[in-house]
Protein backbone atom coordinates (compact mmCIF):
# COMPACT_ATOMS: atom_id res chain seq x y z
CA UNK A 1 0.00 0.00 0.00
CA UNK A 2 3.20 2.33 0.35
CA UNK A 3 3.76 1.54 -2.87
CA UNK A 4 0.91 3.74 -4.69
CA UNK A 5 1.64 7.10 -2.63
CA UNK A 6 5.22 7.13 -3.60
CA UNK A 7 4.94 6.62 -7.02
CA UNK A 8 2.10 9.24 -7.42
CA UNK A 9 5.07 11.58 -5.39
CA UNK A 10 7.88 10.43 -8.08
CA UNK A 11 5.38 11.13 -10.96
CA UNK A 12 4.03 14.52 -9.24
CA UNK A 13 7.93 15.79 -9.14
CA UNK A 14 8.76 14.98 -12.08
CA UNK A 15 6.52 17.30 -13.93
CA UNK A 16 7.43 19.65 -11.45
CA UNK A 17 10.97 19.29 -12.55
CA UNK A 18 10.43 20.65 -16.13
CA UNK A 19 10.77 24.55 -16.36
CA UNK A 20 7.65 26.08 -15.21
CA UNK A 21 5.69 27.91 -18.15
CA UNK A 22 3.23 30.58 -17.75
CA UNK A 23 -0.09 29.46 -19.09
CA UNK A 24 -0.72 29.72 -22.40
CA UNK A 25 -4.13 29.36 -24.30
CA UNK A 26 -4.00 26.26 -26.36
CA UNK A 27 -6.37 25.35 -29.75
CA UNK A 28 -6.68 21.28 -30.05
CA UNK A 29 -8.58 19.86 -33.52
CA UNK A 30 -9.48 16.78 -34.39
CA UNK A 31 -10.59 16.43 -37.87
CA UNK A 32 -11.11 12.87 -37.93
CA UNK A 33 -13.89 10.22 -36.82
CA UNK A 34 -11.49 7.72 -35.79
CA UNK A 35 -11.69 7.41 -32.13
CA UNK A 36 -7.56 5.87 -31.74
CA UNK A 37 -6.75 9.58 -32.38
CA UNK A 38 -8.80 10.85 -30.28
CA UNK A 39 -7.45 8.24 -27.28
CA UNK A 40 -3.58 9.09 -28.46
CA UNK A 41 -3.46 12.40 -26.92
CA UNK A 42 -6.41 12.61 -24.21
CA UNK A 43 -4.13 11.97 -21.50
CA UNK A 44 -1.95 14.41 -23.47
CA UNK A 45 -4.19 17.68 -23.35
CA UNK A 46 -5.22 16.65 -19.71
CA UNK A 47 -1.44 16.88 -18.50
CA UNK A 48 -1.48 20.85 -20.51
CA UNK A 49 -4.92 21.11 -18.33
CA UNK A 50 -3.43 19.81 -15.12
CA UNK A 51 -0.22 22.46 -15.61
CA UNK A 52 -2.32 25.35 -15.79
CA UNK A 53 -2.59 25.49 -19.80
CA UNK A 54 -6.46 26.53 -21.31
CA UNK A 55 -7.15 23.89 -23.66
CA UNK A 56 -9.61 24.15 -26.21
CA UNK A 57 -10.68 20.78 -27.85
CA UNK A 58 -12.44 21.00 -31.50
CA UNK A 59 -13.84 17.06 -32.12
CA UNK A 60 -16.64 14.86 -32.93
CA UNK A 61 -16.54 13.53 -29.65
CA UNK A 62 -18.39 13.53 -26.47
CA UNK A 63 -16.38 14.45 -23.19
CA UNK A 64 -17.11 14.51 -19.99
CA UNK A 65 -16.08 18.39 -18.19
CA UNK A 66 -12.46 18.50 -17.70
CA UNK A 67 -10.73 21.06 -15.44
CA UNK A 68 -9.34 23.99 -17.36
CA UNK A 69 -10.65 22.17 -20.98
CA UNK A 70 -13.24 23.77 -23.40
CA UNK A 71 -15.01 20.95 -25.50
CA UNK A 72 -16.38 22.15 -28.65
CA UNK A 73 -18.98 19.31 -30.23
CA UNK A 74 -18.39 19.13 -33.95
CA UNK A 75 -20.72 15.95 -34.42
CA UNK A 76 -21.49 15.99 -38.29
CA UNK A 77 -17.83 14.46 -38.85
CA UNK A 78 -19.47 10.91 -37.30
CA UNK A 79 -21.54 10.65 -40.37
CA UNK A 80 -18.54 9.92 -42.47
CA UNK A 81 -17.25 7.22 -40.19
CA UNK A 82 -18.89 4.40 -42.49
CA UNK A 83 -17.58 5.85 -45.15
CA UNK A 84 -14.43 6.17 -43.97
CA UNK A 85 -14.15 2.51 -43.36
CA UNK A 86 -16.01 1.65 -46.49
CA UNK A 87 -12.95 3.91 -48.63
CA UNK A 88 -10.04 1.68 -46.63
CA UNK A 89 -10.70 -1.57 -49.09
CA UNK A 90 -11.00 0.72 -52.12
CA UNK A 91 -8.45 -0.99 -55.08
CA UNK A 92 -5.50 1.11 -56.96
CA UNK A 93 -3.53 3.94 -54.92
CA UNK A 94 -5.35 6.24 -57.41
CA UNK A 95 -8.49 5.82 -57.06
CA UNK A 96 -8.17 5.50 -53.30
CA UNK A 97 -5.95 8.77 -53.20
CA UNK A 98 -9.08 10.78 -54.47
CA UNK A 99 -11.38 9.18 -52.21
CA UNK A 100 -10.01 9.83 -49.27
CA UNK A 101 -9.16 13.81 -50.77
CA UNK A 102 -13.06 14.01 -51.39
CA UNK A 103 -13.66 12.48 -47.78
CA UNK A 104 -11.35 14.90 -46.03
CA UNK A 105 -12.86 17.75 -47.60
CA UNK A 106 -16.02 16.71 -46.41
CA UNK A 107 -14.41 16.52 -42.98
CA UNK A 108 -12.87 19.43 -42.56
CA UNK A 109 -16.16 21.54 -44.04
CA UNK A 110 -17.93 19.61 -41.02
CA UNK A 111 -15.27 20.95 -38.78
CA UNK A 112 -14.88 24.79 -39.94
CA UNK A 113 -18.63 24.98 -40.74
CA UNK A 114 -20.09 24.24 -37.63
CA UNK A 115 -22.07 26.94 -35.77
CA UNK A 116 -19.55 27.43 -32.74
CA UNK A 117 -16.50 26.91 -34.12
CA UNK A 118 -17.59 30.07 -36.62
CA UNK A 119 -18.34 31.72 -33.26
CA UNK A 120 -14.59 31.03 -32.57
CA UNK A 121 -13.01 31.89 -35.27
CA UNK A 122 -14.94 35.46 -35.28
CA UNK A 123 -14.58 36.20 -31.32
CA UNK A 124 -11.37 37.97 -31.44
CA UNK A 125 -10.20 35.18 -29.32
CA UNK A 126 -6.32 35.04 -29.19
CA UNK A 127 -4.30 31.79 -28.98
CA UNK A 128 -0.88 30.82 -28.67
CA UNK A 129 -0.97 27.14 -29.93
CA UNK A 130 -2.69 25.40 -32.12
CA UNK A 131 -2.63 21.66 -32.32
CA UNK A 132 -3.49 19.79 -35.25
CA UNK A 133 -3.27 16.01 -35.89
CA UNK A 134 -1.50 15.07 -39.12
CA UNK A 135 -4.22 13.09 -41.28
CA UNK A 136 -3.81 15.70 -44.63
CA UNK A 137 -6.41 17.74 -43.33
CA UNK A 138 -4.34 20.71 -44.82
CA UNK A 139 -7.05 23.18 -45.11
CA UNK A 140 -7.91 23.12 -41.25
CA UNK A 141 -4.26 23.75 -40.23
CA UNK A 142 -4.87 27.17 -41.31
CA UNK A 143 -6.44 27.92 -37.78
CA UNK A 144 -3.09 28.65 -36.66
CA UNK A 145 -2.22 31.74 -38.99
CA UNK A 146 -5.95 32.81 -38.38
CA UNK A 147 -5.10 32.66 -34.28
CA UNK A 148 -1.62 33.66 -34.72
CA UNK A 149 -0.26 30.80 -32.74
CA UNK A 150 2.33 28.64 -32.77
CA UNK A 151 1.33 25.61 -34.64
CA UNK A 152 2.58 21.86 -33.71
CA UNK A 153 1.68 19.08 -35.05
CA UNK A 154 0.72 15.33 -34.10
CA UNK A 155 0.71 11.77 -35.36
CA UNK A 156 -0.90 8.93 -33.69
CA UNK A 157 0.20 6.76 -36.87
CA UNK A 158 4.07 7.77 -36.36
CA UNK A 159 6.08 9.29 -38.94
CA UNK A 160 5.28 9.57 -42.97
CA UNK A 161 6.99 11.26 -45.97
CA UNK A 162 4.31 13.96 -46.13
CA UNK A 163 5.52 14.89 -42.81
CA UNK A 164 9.39 14.53 -43.33
CA UNK A 165 8.28 17.02 -46.52
CA UNK A 166 6.56 19.67 -43.80
CA UNK A 167 9.27 19.73 -41.28
CA UNK A 168 12.44 19.48 -44.33
CA UNK A 169 13.62 16.35 -42.92
CA UNK A 170 15.38 14.22 -45.82
CA UNK A 171 14.50 9.85 -44.47
CA UNK A 172 15.35 8.11 -47.65
CA UNK A 173 12.06 5.67 -49.62
CA UNK A 174 14.99 3.23 -49.54
CA UNK A 175 14.58 2.12 -45.98
CA UNK A 176 11.11 3.82 -45.29
CA UNK A 177 8.26 2.13 -45.82
CA UNK A 178 4.82 3.67 -46.90
CA UNK A 179 2.53 3.50 -44.22
CA UNK A 180 0.04 1.98 -46.06
CA UNK A 181 1.75 -0.89 -47.42
CA UNK A 182 2.40 -4.58 -45.61
CA UNK A 183 6.50 -3.65 -45.93
CA UNK A 184 8.18 -3.68 -42.73
CA UNK A 185 12.28 -2.50 -42.73
CA UNK A 186 14.53 -3.75 -44.01
CA UNK A 187 13.08 -4.28 -47.38
CA UNK A 188 14.20 -6.38 -50.76
CA UNK A 189 14.69 -5.05 -54.33
CA UNK A 190 11.03 -5.76 -55.17
CA UNK A 191 9.31 -3.93 -51.93
CA UNK A 192 11.68 -1.44 -51.92
CA UNK A 193 10.51 -1.05 -55.87
CA UNK A 194 7.13 -1.08 -55.11
CA UNK A 195 7.42 1.33 -52.36
CA UNK A 196 9.09 4.25 -54.54
CA UNK A 197 6.50 3.09 -57.26
CA UNK A 198 3.24 3.38 -54.31
CA UNK A 199 4.91 7.04 -53.29
CA UNK A 200 5.51 8.75 -56.60
CA UNK A 201 1.82 7.92 -57.21
CA UNK A 202 0.16 9.06 -54.07
CA UNK A 203 1.99 12.04 -54.72
CA UNK A 204 0.95 12.66 -57.98
CA UNK A 205 -2.20 12.30 -57.01
CA UNK A 206 -1.67 14.47 -53.91
CA UNK A 207 -0.27 17.27 -56.37
CA UNK A 208 -3.09 17.31 -58.63
CA UNK A 209 -6.39 15.90 -56.91
CA UNK A 210 -6.03 16.87 -53.46
CA UNK A 211 -3.77 20.06 -53.14
CA UNK A 212 -5.97 22.18 -55.42
CA UNK A 213 -9.28 20.64 -53.38
CA UNK A 214 -7.11 22.03 -50.19
CA UNK A 215 -6.40 25.32 -51.59
CA UNK A 216 -9.78 26.21 -52.22
CA UNK A 217 -11.41 24.90 -49.24
CA UNK A 218 -8.30 27.50 -47.67
CA UNK A 219 -9.54 30.25 -49.50
CA UNK A 220 -12.81 29.85 -48.75
CA UNK A 221 -12.43 29.50 -45.07
CA UNK A 222 -9.71 32.19 -44.49
CA UNK A 223 -10.41 34.99 -47.36
CA UNK A 224 -7.98 37.05 -45.24
CA UNK A 225 -5.54 34.85 -44.30
CA UNK A 226 -2.08 36.05 -43.58
CA UNK A 227 -0.11 33.80 -45.22
CA UNK A 228 -0.64 30.91 -47.97
CA UNK A 229 -1.40 27.66 -47.53
CA UNK A 230 1.87 26.34 -48.61
CA UNK A 231 3.29 29.10 -45.84
CA UNK A 232 1.50 27.24 -43.39
CA UNK A 233 2.38 24.07 -44.22
CA UNK A 234 5.65 25.62 -44.04
CA UNK A 235 5.10 26.79 -40.64
CA UNK A 236 5.31 23.55 -37.93
CA UNK A 237 7.86 24.32 -34.98
CA UNK A 238 7.22 20.66 -33.59
CA UNK A 239 6.21 17.59 -34.46
CA UNK A 240 5.33 14.69 -32.05
CA UNK A 241 5.42 11.18 -33.23
CA UNK A 242 3.11 8.43 -31.85
CA UNK A 243 6.36 6.06 -32.91
CA UNK A 244 9.63 4.94 -31.01
CA UNK A 245 12.78 3.39 -32.52
CA UNK A 246 12.43 0.14 -29.72
CA UNK A 247 9.53 -0.39 -31.56
CA UNK A 248 10.30 -0.22 -35.33
CA UNK A 249 13.47 1.02 -35.99
CA UNK A 250 15.99 3.63 -36.46
CA UNK A 251 15.58 6.62 -38.62
CA UNK A 252 16.49 10.64 -39.04
CA UNK A 253 15.39 13.36 -37.41
CA UNK A 254 15.01 16.68 -37.17
CA UNK A 255 15.29 18.00 -32.90
CA UNK A 256 12.09 19.19 -33.79
CA UNK A 257 10.49 15.86 -34.35
CA UNK A 258 9.99 13.88 -31.13
CA UNK A 259 9.02 10.37 -30.56
CA UNK A 260 6.24 9.71 -28.07
CA UNK A 261 5.17 6.38 -28.85
CA UNK A 262 3.27 4.98 -26.03
CA UNK A 263 1.65 8.58 -25.04
CA UNK A 264 -1.67 6.95 -24.52
CA UNK A 265 -0.76 4.52 -22.01
CA UNK A 266 -0.92 4.92 -18.23
CA UNK A 267 1.97 3.21 -16.72
CA UNK A 268 0.23 2.06 -13.34
CA UNK A 269 -2.66 0.20 -14.38
CA UNK A 270 -5.89 0.36 -12.91
CA UNK A 271 -7.57 -1.96 -11.17
CA UNK A 272 -10.10 -4.13 -13.34
CA UNK A 273 -13.82 -4.01 -12.97
CA UNK A 274 -14.66 -7.28 -10.05
CA UNK A 275 -16.25 -9.50 -12.33
CA UNK A 276 -13.18 -9.11 -15.42
CA UNK A 277 -11.22 -9.51 -12.71
CA UNK A 278 -12.55 -12.69 -11.48
CA UNK A 279 -13.34 -14.35 -14.81
CA UNK A 280 -8.99 -13.50 -16.10
CA UNK A 281 -7.97 -14.92 -12.19
CA UNK A 282 -10.14 -18.11 -12.35
CA UNK A 283 -8.88 -19.37 -15.40
CA UNK A 284 -5.88 -22.16 -14.81
CA UNK A 285 -4.63 -21.93 -18.84
CA UNK A 286 -4.67 -17.82 -18.62
CA UNK A 287 -6.70 -15.80 -20.86
CA UNK A 288 -6.66 -14.60 -24.73
CA UNK A 289 -7.62 -10.84 -25.22
CA UNK A 290 -9.27 -10.17 -28.69
CA UNK A 291 -10.14 -6.41 -30.20
CA UNK A 292 -10.76 -4.86 -33.35
CA UNK A 293 -10.44 -1.27 -32.11
CA UNK A 294 -12.21 1.69 -31.65
CA UNK A 295 -13.20 2.14 -35.30
CA UNK A 296 -13.62 -1.89 -36.51
CA UNK A 297 -16.75 -3.50 -35.06
CA UNK A 298 -16.52 -7.30 -34.35
CA UNK A 299 -20.27 -7.57 -34.91
CA UNK A 300 -20.47 -6.16 -38.46
CA UNK A 301 -17.80 -9.36 -39.28
CA UNK A 302 -19.34 -11.34 -42.00
CA UNK A 303 -21.21 -14.70 -39.99
CA UNK A 304 -19.10 -17.04 -41.75
CA UNK A 305 -16.39 -15.02 -39.83
CA UNK A 306 -17.65 -14.76 -36.28
CA UNK A 307 -18.43 -18.94 -36.48
CA UNK A 308 -14.94 -19.33 -37.50
CA UNK A 309 -13.53 -17.37 -34.55
CA UNK A 310 -16.67 -19.24 -31.96
CA UNK A 311 -15.60 -22.78 -33.13
CA UNK A 312 -11.85 -21.76 -32.74
CA UNK A 313 -12.17 -20.07 -29.25
CA UNK A 314 -14.90 -22.71 -27.86
CA UNK A 315 -12.20 -25.22 -28.52
CA UNK A 316 -9.12 -23.36 -26.55
CA UNK A 317 -8.81 -24.42 -22.95
CA UNK A 318 -7.61 -21.10 -22.41
CA UNK A 319 -10.55 -18.00 -21.80
CA UNK A 320 -11.42 -14.92 -24.20
CA UNK A 321 -12.50 -12.20 -23.65
CA UNK A 322 -13.87 -10.42 -26.56
CA UNK A 323 -14.83 -6.89 -27.08
CA UNK A 324 -18.12 -7.68 -28.81
CA UNK A 325 -20.70 -4.81 -29.43
CA UNK A 326 -23.82 -6.27 -28.99
CA UNK A 327 -25.22 -7.54 -25.58
CA UNK A 328 -26.37 -11.23 -26.98
CA UNK A 329 -24.35 -14.23 -29.12
CA UNK A 330 -26.32 -16.97 -29.89
CA UNK A 331 -23.75 -19.89 -29.87
CA UNK A 332 -21.11 -18.28 -27.34
CA UNK A 333 -19.16 -20.63 -25.54
CA UNK A 334 -18.96 -20.48 -21.63
CA UNK A 335 -15.23 -20.10 -22.05
CA UNK A 336 -16.05 -16.56 -23.87
CA UNK A 337 -16.40 -13.04 -22.28
CA UNK A 338 -18.03 -10.49 -24.32
CA UNK A 339 -18.23 -6.79 -23.55
CA UNK A 340 -19.11 -3.71 -25.01
CA UNK A 341 -15.95 -2.23 -23.93
CA UNK A 342 -12.89 -3.23 -21.71
CA UNK A 343 -9.92 -1.30 -20.77
CA UNK A 344 -7.73 -2.28 -22.97
CA UNK A 345 -4.16 -1.34 -21.10
CA UNK A 346 -5.22 -2.72 -17.97
CA UNK A 347 -6.06 -6.09 -19.47
CA UNK A 348 -2.79 -6.24 -21.59
CA UNK A 349 -0.97 -5.50 -17.84
CA UNK A 350 -2.31 -8.59 -16.11
CA UNK A 351 0.10 -11.55 -15.45
CA UNK A 352 -2.76 -13.87 -16.36
CA UNK A 353 -3.46 -13.15 -19.99
CA UNK A 354 -1.33 -14.63 -22.45
CA UNK A 355 -2.05 -13.20 -25.73
CA UNK A 356 -3.92 -10.38 -27.86
CA UNK A 357 -5.77 -10.59 -30.63
CA UNK A 358 -5.95 -7.60 -32.59
CA UNK A 359 -6.48 -5.71 -35.71
CA UNK A 360 -3.03 -4.35 -35.44
CA UNK A 361 -3.74 -0.76 -34.69
CA UNK A 362 -0.58 0.98 -33.44
CA UNK A 363 -2.13 2.19 -30.58
CA UNK A 364 -3.03 -1.53 -29.82
CA UNK A 365 0.21 -2.64 -31.20
CA UNK A 366 2.50 -0.74 -28.65
CA UNK A 367 0.32 -1.58 -25.62
CA UNK A 368 1.12 -4.78 -26.41
CA UNK A 369 4.81 -4.76 -26.67
CA UNK A 370 4.42 -2.39 -23.24
CA UNK A 371 2.93 -5.31 -21.65
CA UNK A 372 5.40 -7.71 -22.94
CA UNK A 373 2.48 -9.72 -24.52
CA UNK A 374 2.54 -11.52 -28.27
CA UNK A 375 -0.11 -10.24 -30.81
CA UNK A 376 -2.04 -12.29 -33.23
CA UNK A 377 -2.77 -9.11 -35.90
CA UNK A 378 -5.64 -9.43 -37.90
CA UNK A 379 -5.45 -6.43 -40.18
CA UNK A 380 -8.25 -4.64 -41.95
CA UNK A 381 -6.82 -1.12 -43.29
CA UNK A 382 -4.49 1.79 -43.27
CA UNK A 383 -0.84 1.21 -41.16
CA UNK A 384 -2.57 -2.24 -39.45
CA UNK A 385 -0.74 -4.25 -42.50
CA UNK A 386 2.64 -3.01 -41.55
CA UNK A 387 2.21 -2.64 -38.16
CA UNK A 388 1.27 -6.67 -38.40
CA UNK A 389 4.45 -7.57 -40.97
CA UNK A 390 6.67 -5.46 -37.80
CA UNK A 391 5.14 -7.28 -35.49
CA UNK A 392 6.52 -10.72 -37.33
CA UNK A 393 9.58 -9.79 -38.46
CA UNK A 394 10.32 -8.51 -34.68
CA UNK A 395 9.45 -11.88 -33.37
CA UNK A 396 6.33 -10.90 -31.08
CA UNK A 397 3.40 -11.79 -33.58
CA UNK A 398 2.00 -13.56 -36.29
CA UNK A 399 -0.31 -12.26 -38.59
CA UNK A 400 -3.50 -13.83 -40.69
CA UNK A 401 -5.57 -12.61 -43.47
CA UNK A 402 -9.24 -11.84 -42.95
CA UNK A 403 -10.30 -12.97 -46.40
CA UNK A 404 -9.36 -16.12 -45.81
CA UNK A 405 -9.55 -16.66 -42.44
CA UNK A 406 -10.29 -20.98 -41.52
CA UNK A 407 -11.04 -22.79 -38.96
CA UNK A 408 -7.80 -25.01 -38.62
CA UNK A 409 -4.72 -22.00 -39.62
CA UNK A 410 -6.22 -20.00 -36.82
CA UNK A 411 -6.35 -22.73 -34.46
CA UNK A 412 -2.81 -23.13 -35.27
CA UNK A 413 -1.43 -19.79 -35.17
CA UNK A 414 -2.71 -19.08 -31.65
CA UNK A 415 -1.37 -22.47 -30.43
CA UNK A 416 2.47 -21.34 -32.32
CA UNK A 417 1.92 -18.09 -29.90
CA UNK A 418 0.61 -19.98 -27.02
CA UNK A 419 3.59 -22.63 -27.29
CA UNK A 420 6.48 -21.18 -28.57
CA UNK A 421 8.39 -19.36 -25.98
CA UNK A 422 10.28 -17.36 -28.62
CA UNK A 423 7.42 -14.99 -28.91
CA UNK A 424 6.67 -13.50 -25.62
CA UNK A 425 10.56 -13.30 -24.98
CA UNK A 426 10.73 -10.91 -27.91
CA UNK A 427 7.72 -9.35 -26.84
CA UNK A 428 9.34 -8.95 -22.97
CA UNK A 429 12.67 -7.78 -24.41
CA UNK A 430 10.57 -4.96 -26.56
CA UNK A 431 8.60 -4.31 -23.81
CA UNK A 432 12.06 -3.47 -21.64
CA UNK A 433 13.73 -1.65 -24.34
CA UNK A 434 11.02 0.47 -24.91
CA UNK A 435 10.32 1.45 -20.79
CA UNK A 436 14.01 2.08 -20.51
CA UNK A 437 13.90 5.86 -20.45
CA UNK A 438 14.62 8.81 -19.48
CA UNK A 439 10.85 10.32 -19.05
CA UNK A 440 7.74 8.89 -20.06
CA UNK A 441 6.42 10.07 -23.28
CA UNK A 442 3.74 11.81 -21.91
CA UNK A 443 5.80 13.93 -19.62
CA UNK A 444 8.73 14.79 -22.72
CA UNK A 445 5.26 15.81 -24.95
CA UNK A 446 4.71 18.18 -22.47
CA UNK A 447 7.89 19.21 -21.91
CA UNK A 448 8.53 20.03 -25.31
CA UNK A 449 5.07 21.67 -26.14
CA UNK A 450 6.05 23.99 -23.28
CA UNK A 451 9.84 24.54 -24.41
CA UNK A 452 8.08 25.60 -27.65
CA UNK A 453 5.53 28.19 -25.78
CA UNK A 454 8.54 29.18 -23.53
CA UNK A 455 10.90 30.03 -26.87
CA UNK A 456 7.92 31.39 -28.85
CA UNK A 457 7.47 28.71 -31.32
CA UNK A 458 11.22 27.96 -30.78
CA UNK A 459 12.48 29.19 -34.28
CA UNK A 460 15.85 28.03 -33.85
CA UNK A 461 15.09 24.64 -34.03
CA UNK A 462 13.65 25.04 -37.80
CA UNK A 463 16.36 23.56 -40.48
CA UNK A 464 17.49 25.42 -43.16
CA UNK A 465 16.25 22.60 -45.57
CA UNK A 466 13.42 24.14 -45.14
CA UNK A 467 14.16 26.75 -47.44
CA UNK A 468 15.99 25.39 -49.90
CA UNK A 469 14.09 23.94 -53.56
CA UNK A 470 14.18 20.26 -54.77
CA UNK A 471 17.08 20.81 -56.78
CA UNK A 472 19.30 22.81 -53.62
CA UNK A 473 17.75 20.41 -51.00
CA UNK A 474 19.19 17.18 -52.65
CA UNK A 475 22.33 19.21 -54.26
CA UNK A 476 21.97 18.85 -57.77
CA UNK A 477 22.87 22.42 -58.33
CA UNK A 478 26.29 21.90 -57.07
CA UNK A 479 26.24 18.33 -58.27
CA UNK A 480 25.98 19.57 -61.67
CA UNK A 481 28.35 22.39 -61.42
CA UNK A 482 30.94 19.48 -59.67
CA UNK A 483 30.09 16.89 -62.25
CA UNK A 484 29.38 19.40 -65.49
CA UNK A 485 32.16 21.69 -64.97
CA UNK A 486 35.07 18.80 -65.36
CA UNK A 487 32.90 17.32 -68.33
CA UNK A 488 32.57 20.76 -70.29
CA UNK A 489 36.57 20.81 -70.09
CA UNK A 490 36.90 17.41 -70.88
CA UNK A 491 34.83 18.10 -73.83
CA UNK A 492 36.08 21.74 -74.98
CA UNK A 493 39.62 19.55 -74.44
CA UNK A 494 38.94 16.94 -76.63
CA UNK A 495 36.89 19.63 -79.06
CA UNK A 496 40.53 21.25 -78.94
CA UNK A 497 42.52 18.05 -79.05
CA UNK A 498 40.58 16.97 -82.34
CA UNK A 499 41.12 20.65 -84.02
CA UNK A 500 45.17 20.82 -83.52
CA UNK A 501 44.88 17.36 -84.88
CA UNK A 502 43.04 17.99 -87.94
CA UNK A 503 45.34 20.76 -88.23
CA UNK A 504 48.48 18.92 -87.78
CA UNK A 505 47.00 16.33 -90.38
CA UNK A 506 45.71 18.72 -93.23
CA UNK A 507 49.46 20.37 -92.89
CA UNK A 508 50.99 16.86 -93.74
CA UNK A 509 48.56 16.15 -95.72
CA UNK A 510 49.52 19.68 -97.99
CA UNK A 511 53.30 18.48 -97.69
CA UNK A 512 52.56 15.64 -99.75
CA UNK A 513 50.41 16.51 -101.93
CA UNK A 514 53.26 19.32 -102.48
CA UNK A 515 55.83 16.62 -102.77
CA UNK A 516 53.88 14.41 -105.46
CA UNK A 517 53.71 17.27 -107.81
CA UNK A 518 57.59 17.55 -107.95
Amino acid sequence: MKLLPLLLLTLLGLFHLAPQTQGAKILLTLGFPGRSQYIFVESYFKALAARGHEVTVISPFVNKPVPNVRFILAPKINDHYDEMLAGMNIPGVWAQQKFFSEMLENIIDCVLSEPAVQKLMHSGEKFDVVLAEMVQTESLFGLAQHFNASLIGFSSYGNDYHIDLHMGNISPLSYNPLVTLSLSNPMTFSERLSNKWEVWVERAAHYWIHSPAMEKQYAKYFPNAKKTLDEVLDSFDLMLLGQHFTLSYPRPYLPNMIEVGGLHIAHKPKPLPEDVKQFIESSRDGVIYFSLGSNVKSKDLPQETRDTLLKVFGGLKQRVLWKFEDDNMPNKPDNVFLSKWFPQPDILAHKNVKLFISHGGLLSTIESVFFGKPILGIPFFYDQFMNVKRAERMGFGLGLDLQNLNQAELEKTINTLLTTPSYGNAAALISERYRDQPESSLERAVWWTEYVIRHKGAPHMRATSRDLNFFQLHGWDTSAVLVGLPLLALVVLVKLSCWLLSKVFATKQKRTDKQKKH
